[in-house]
């Protein structure tokens, strides 16, 4: 959704590329220009279906879906934001959308060579290919022959108003150079310009605009508290998780701690107990120098512990 104010809007926002669109014989002129053929005649089908293409509850608002003598069907797309997510889902986006325009077009239980040829056609500010192209056309061949196509009739158009369009026909570079520069260059990039200041002055799409930029400002607010909640949601899971873990961390520290301070506090009490029975059996056996000398010399304290344990092991 575009965030200009709509004094700003130029043909290359999707909301007045649409609006002008809405002008039978410029949207003529401009398939026939993009596409380098004549048409005798288009048609918009009823007004629901030209605004959307619903699909199991799933709807996507179309900028031009119309028809023309022969039943060709034409959809065309203005496309500004060049970031690296919308470069990417360019080739499946439009994939989806030839899918959409194929549901709608054959009834259920009727045949599929009732699907009528279509043209999927997006035009971009950007390259979406990174080539330099001013045109990417796309239909399906087969890759182990490429002169065998499919003839499914199904066509898709990528142009790019940043592209080297020197070798594009004339009346095709004058209208991409306008929708990138708004700076019109040939007969009919005036008229398109004058029909762009047109639509600005419509105040029932100005109205209407306003609601969308409401809609869109209100969606965008309502996604920003529901991500708040999810990253609040989410930084409580792994604040709870890094707390347990420096928990367990800290635990381990205090227990090993701890684990020291009342290891050593038992081997005291140990070593007590040990040289009490020490001293029972020296004075059973009326040893009694042995024991004063053994409280002030560690090293024969430790020789008499040697006899003792022998003794209790059951040696001489």
């Amino acid at each position: 959704m575009n965030q200009k104010k709509f004094e700003e809007l130029e043909l290359k926002d999707d909301f007045i590329f649409g609006k002008v669109m809405q002008n039978k014989e410029i949207c003529k002129k401009t398939l026939e220009i993009l596409l380098g053929i004549e048409i005798e005649e288009i048609a918009y089908p009823e007004r629901q279906k030209a605004i959307e293409i619903t699909y199991q509850g799933k709807s996507v608002r179309l900028d031009m879906y119309v028809e023309d003598d022969r039943e060709i069907v034409y959809n065309a797309e203005m496309q500004q934001k060049g970031n690296s997510d919308v470069v990417m889902q360019l080739p499946k986006r439009s994939r989806y959308y030839q899918g959409l325009i194929d549901l709608n077009l054959i009834e259920k239980g009727a045949t599929y060579d009732k699907l009528n040829k279509s043209y999927v056609i997006f035009i971009c500010t950007f390259d979406p290919f990174g080539m330099g192209k001013y045109q990417y056309t796309f239909q399906n061949l087969c890759r182990e022959n490429t002169e065998l196509a499919l003839e499914d009739e199904a066509v898709k158009i990528f142009f790019n108003t940043k592209g080297n369009y020197e070798d594009a026909p004339k009346e095709l570079g004058k209208l991409l150079a306008y929708i990138e520069t708004n700076q019109p260059e040939s007969a009919f990039t005036e008229e398109l310009a004058h029909e762009v200041t047109c639509a600005k002055q419509n105040k029932k799409w100005r109205r209407e605009y306003m609601k969308e930029l409401i809609y869109y400002y209100d969606m965008k607010k309502e996604a920003r508290r529901e991500g708040r909640k999810e990253g609040i949601e989410e930084g409580r899971k792994e604040g709870r998780e890094e707390g347990r873990k420096e928990g367990r961390e800290e635990g381990r520290k205090e227990g090993r701690k701890e684990g020291r301070k009342e290891g050593k506090q038992e081997g005291r009490v140990e070593g007590k107990q040990e040289i009490n029975r020490l001293n029972q059996y020296l004075a059973g056996q009326n040893r009694i120098d042995d024991i004063i000398r053994a409280a002030k010399d560690e090293a024969y304290q430790k020789k008499l512990l040697d006899e003792f344990h022998n003794y209790e092991a059951g040696g001489v």
